[in-house]
């Protein structure tokens, strides 16, 4: 997308990255209300609408600080709340919950893919549609990879720290658990030294093939 100029990558970023962190969360939302749990969606956050979860930083600021400075796109929503107790079996369902997040996003980047090849399928005929198609296809594939990659990884308070919590043996799990507040430092010295990248660069390289080459892209 190097050609492109700042406003045009605005418009073409734009879509795919609020869907990925509205879908995110609304996925965790919708299964915890068919585990039992219906705190989000007696806060209205079971919608589509992305002003119900827009994070003035995680979903506008950060985003275009990347935009602008020309790196990966990444950015967050508000977290939908969960209300562990009213689940039917706590442990085990917010596992399941978290994992909902991470398997939006793979859907998500599926359909992002299959828009991709609409695009593609329509060539130089109609290149006011397939350029734009293609552009946020590619785009909607990227950040919704590097999103399920990133909260698979198994620290608290990611998903993937939340699904390893409830595949634990109880006493292993508590103790875990208790990592949660330093998660985020943990995971920004990570990013700091530079191994998150190397820790997510293989997956996210990896699945992004895959997507490519199953849709022929």
């Amino acid at each position: 997308m190097e050609e492109l100029n700042l406003l045009q990558r605005i418009a073409i970023w734009a879509l795919p990255v609020l869907f990925a962190i509205t879908v995110h969360e609304v996925a965790h939302g919708w299964v915890a209300r068919r585990l039992g749990d219906p705190t989000a969606m007696m806060l209205g956050r079971l919608t589509l609408n992305p002003l119900k979860h827009i994070d003035p930083v995680g979903t506008i600021l950060v985003p275009c600080l990347l935009l602008v400075l020309g790196g990966f796109i990444f950015g967050w929503a508000k977290p939908v709340p969960v209300t562990w107790e009213n689940l039917r079996h706590p442990k085990r369902d917010m596992a399941l919950v978290a994992a909902a997040g991470p398997i939006a996003n793979l859907v998500m980047a599926v359909f992002w893919a299959v828009l991709m090849k609409i695009g593609v399928l329509l060539g130089g005929q109609f290149e006011w549609v397939s350029q734009p198609l293609i552009y946020m296809g590619g785009a909607g594939i990227f950040i919704n990879v590097i999103l399920m990659v990133l909260n698979l990884i198994p620290l608290p308070p990611l998903d993937g720290g939340r699904v390893a919590t409830g595949l634990l043996p109880d006493r292993i799990s508590w103790k875990f658990s208790r990592l949660e507040p330093y998660g985020f430092f943990i995971l920004l010295g990570l990013l700091v030294t530079g191994m998150l990248g190397r820790i997510m660069g293989p997956p996210i390289m990896g699945l992004q093939n895959i997507i490519y080459h199953f849709f022929g892209l």
